[in-house]
């Protein structure tokens, strides 16, 4: 008798767990996305301003972040994604970009870093905007 409770209590709570899944990870899905776009935004800023401070480590640093984040950005966009080739496109180039800040170094000038620096914020810009992550009120 116990043995049947049991099965009957697992049954009806199946179906309940399975139907909330799907929410569930559209919502950790789309927050997941949020924050590594908002990742990826606070570490193209940072190298662009480490830029105009002449620190070409953090430069450096913050590239290989952003590279790291874009990386990870790529393989959550959903397929479903209207923009996702575009986003794709412009992830990439900020690779891109920042490969070739590491290319350079940290031993090179900050300004010889600062072109390809500005060039991979401006692609993380462009796919964060494809991809719907702007925040709306910046505090």
């Amino acid at each position: 008798m116990p043995t049947l409770m049991l099965l009957g209590l697992a049954g009806l709570w199946v179906p309940i767990v399975s139907d909330m899944s799907p929410a569930r990870a559209a919502e950790s899905s789309s927050a997941s996305l949020q924050e590594q776009g908002d990742g990826l935004m606070k570490n193209v800023e940072e190298m662009v301003a480490h830029g105009g401070m002449g620190d070409a480590k953090a430069i450096v640093h913050h590239c290989g972040e952003a590279t790291r984040i874009a990386e990870k950005l790529i393989k959550q966009l959903s397929a479903s994604d209207l923009h996702r080739a575009d986003a794709m496109i412009s992830l990439n180039e900020v690779i891109r970009q920042c490969n070739r800040v590491s290319d350079i170094g940290i031993h090179a000038d900050p300004g010889q870093l600062l072109n390809p620096a500005t060039k991979a914020r401006a692609a993380a810009q462009q796919s964060i905007k494809l991809l719907g992550l702007t925040r709306a009120n910046k505090n």
